[in-house]
């Protein structure tokens, strides 16, 4: 956890949008709280929400996909614990490449609240809880409203030079 850099965006004006939420239910202790918390940070930012369950992180990207054909952006929730082999890597690519395809090729913005950590203390800390240093399912939904503003906002106004020149 890097505990700086935040932006610090704490709401944003996402009245009529509709935000899809898919939970992991391993770890679902953290993950029904951090859902929990995504669903207010929507409700607090004027979005709706769908939400949808799937058994572990693995299955998220497809359901996200499903999601970003009907919602206005995604958030994806989820904890993976390092063990003693390879399979968090593997798990940990395949959800954080399967999500960055979803969003690319529905063109919505998809967050990645997937906790990807060493201990399940981190994950408790990074979870929201009571006494936790982040709220990963708030700033995720957060962020993920504050990216489908800003797609709105440059693709409603005039046709504008971009980058470097005259």
């Amino acid at each position: 956890m890097a505990g700086f850099g935040e932006p610090g965006v704490s709401t944003v004006d996402a009245t009529g949008m509709t935000v899809g939420v898919v939970a992991a239910r391993w770890h679902g202790e953290l993950t029904d709280h951090m859902l929990g918390r995504a669903v207010a940070a929507a409700q607090a930012c004027g979005a709706a929400t769908v939400v949808a369950r799937v058994a572990g992180s693995v299955e998220l990207p497809v359901v996200a996909q499903a999601l970003a054909r009907r919602c206005d952006v995604v958030v994806a929730l989820g904890v993976v614990v390092r063990g003693a082999t390879a399979h968090f890597d593997y798990v940990c690519r395949s959800v954080t490449d399967g999500l960055t395809r979803v969003a690319l090729d529905e063109g919505r913005p998809v967050a990645h609240g997937v906790l990807t950590v060493d201990t399940i203390e981190q994950a408790r800390d990074r979870a929201g809880l009571p006494g936790s240093a982040e709220d990963k399912g708030w700033a995720a939904t957060v962020a993920a409203l504050d990216a489908a503003v800003a797609i709105r906002t440059v693709s409603a106004g005039p046709a504008q030079r971009l980058g470097f020149g005259g």
